[in-house]
């Protein structure tokens, strides 16, 4: 009798086969799937970029604050000079102080609540010299032109926008202060109420002059 071989039978043998194919298969379907992802393509990583590049999209296209609207800047030596509002005085202390360089200090702002677009302009005239103050002037647009709607013209004066009120700083002289050294000042605060401004409060300050008044000791000889 013949020697019986143990081994596998044909069917085992395609089994196996079909076997190692699908195995083959399937490490193949994965390679791929894995090199998608990482070259970027449409494997289950592309879901991060892809959605923070969405949502920078939408950051960028959403809007933004604009700034604000630069106020029209007016001609003051003009506009004061054409005033018939401002003394002759006041109007002979206006001339240049360094070629066509004019002594005014100019503001703008919100004082009146106008209608129109422009706002409010402050106008300060000040000596070459000292620059004193010599007159303060508030404008407001009206009918597209502007309008003095307040003046200050007792020296030394100052006129400035606070948090939508008018503040005005009237310096105080004692007999014998020097212009540089005055004794004290006023502040007065005034507010826009029907149509014109009314004086809210005022207050005064009294300046030291200890420290100017006191001198300076020389130093010592070196011996």
């Amino acid at each position: 009798m013949r020697g019986l071989t143990v081994g596998r039978s044909p069917g085992d043998a395609r089994r196996s086969t079909q076997a190692a194919s699908t195995a083959v298969a399937v490490l193949a379907a994965l390679g791929l799937a894995l090199s998608g992802c990482g070259a970027g393509g449409t494997g289950a990583r592309d879901e991060g970029p892809a959605h923070a590049d969405a949502v920078a999209g939408a950051a960028s296209s959403s809007p933004t604050a604009s700034p604000s609207k630069a106020p029209d800047r007016v001609d003051a030596v003009r506009l004061v000079k054409a005033d018939p509002k401002v003394s002759a005085e006041v109007k002979r202390e206006l001339k240049p102080c360094v070629a066509d360089e004019y002594p005014v200090d100019v503001s703008y702002g919100e004082l009146t609540g106008g209608s129109g677009p422009a706002e409010d302009v402050v106008v300060n005239v000040l000596t070459c010299g000292d620059a004193v103050g010599v007159g303060s002037y508030v404008y407001r647009e009206e009918d597209g032109a502007y309008q003095n709607v307040f003046k200050a013209e007792e020296p030394p004066v100052y006129a400035e926008i606070d948090r939508g009120d008018l503040v005005v700083t009237k310096q105080v002289y004692e007999k014998g202060d020097p212009v540089s050294s005055p004794s004290g000042e006023n502040v007065i605060t005034y507010r826009w109420a029907s149509g014109r401004f009314t004086e809210e409060f005022r207050t005064h300050n009294d300046y030291s002059n200890v420290a100017g008044n006191v001198p300076t000791p020389a130093p010592e000889p070196d011996s």
